[in-house]
């Protein structure tokens, strides 16, 4: 079982910068791949960003490439989402999730999900 919580979300104005983080309970953290997605007003859960086991592999969706950085620190059982650039568009909540295996895979479902924490970017 792994418990993941999201902080660091808040209010910023679009150009703007904010930290995510996501701490994850358990001691296999090591052993799974962590991802951020986002749920906008009115919209589907989309994906954002993930990064493998070790974090030697990273990927993002097309819209934040080059404004996010996803990294984690096993050591703390912390992964992060650094936002830079912050468009009015990004606002959403953002949901950590874990999924085992050493990379993201696309077709499957994340095992373990948070709850969520609001980022919004105001215009």
């Amino acid at each position: 079982q792994v418990q993941l919580v999201e902080s660091g979300g808040g209010l910023v104005q679009a150009g703007g910068s904010l930290r995510l983080s996501c701490a994850a309970s358990g001691r296999t953290f090591g052993s799974y791949a962590m991802g951020w997605f986002r749920q906008g007003p009115g919209k589907e859960r989309e994906f954002v960003s993930a990064i493998s086991w070790s974090g030697g592999i990273t990927y993002y969706a097309d819209s934040v490439k080059g404004r996010f950085t996803i990294s984690r620190d096993n050591a703390k059982n912390t992964v992060y989402l650094y936002m830079n650039s912050l468009k009015p568009e990004d606002t959403a909540v953002y949901y950590c999730a874990a999924q085992f295996g050493r990379t993201w895979n696309v077709r499957t479902e994340a095992d373990y999900w948070g709850q969520g924490t609001q980022v919004t970017a105001s215009s």
